[in-house]
C-alpha cells in the first residue's frame, strides 16, 4: 500500500477513518467513524457541545496522516511496509 495515499487519506478524510480502512486497521477505523458520526449526530442536542467529539476525530486524523507519511506509522495491519 502507499504512504502517500494513506497519508493524504488521513490528513483530508481522517475523520472518517478511511486511511485506517485502506491500511487494514478497520477496528481504529470503525473508532475513527464512530466518533464522528456520533458528534454530528448528537449536534442538535447538546448545543454544541459534540463538537468536541468531531473535531477530535479530524485531529486524530490529521495527526495520523501526518505520522504516516512521516514514517511513524510505516506498515499496514498485515505488517507490510508502506511503499514509498
Amino acid at each position: 500500500k502507499s504512504k502517500l495515499v494513506a497519508g493524504l487519506l488521513g490528513i483530508l478524510l481522517g475523520g472518517l477513518g478511511i486511511h485506517r480502512f485502506y491500511l487494514g486497521y478497520t477496528n481504529i477505523g470503525i473508532a475513527q467513524l464512530a466518533t464522528d458520526v456520533i458528534g454530528w449526530v448528537l449536534l442538535p442536542f447538546t448545543c454544541g457541545i459534540s463538537l468536541v467529539f468531531i473535531i477530535g476525530a479530524h485531529v486524530w486524523g490529521l495527526v495520523d496522516g501526518i505520522m504516516i507519511l512521516t514514517g511513524s506509522i510505516n506498515q499496514d495491519a498485515q505488517g507490510k511496509p508502506l511503499r514509498d
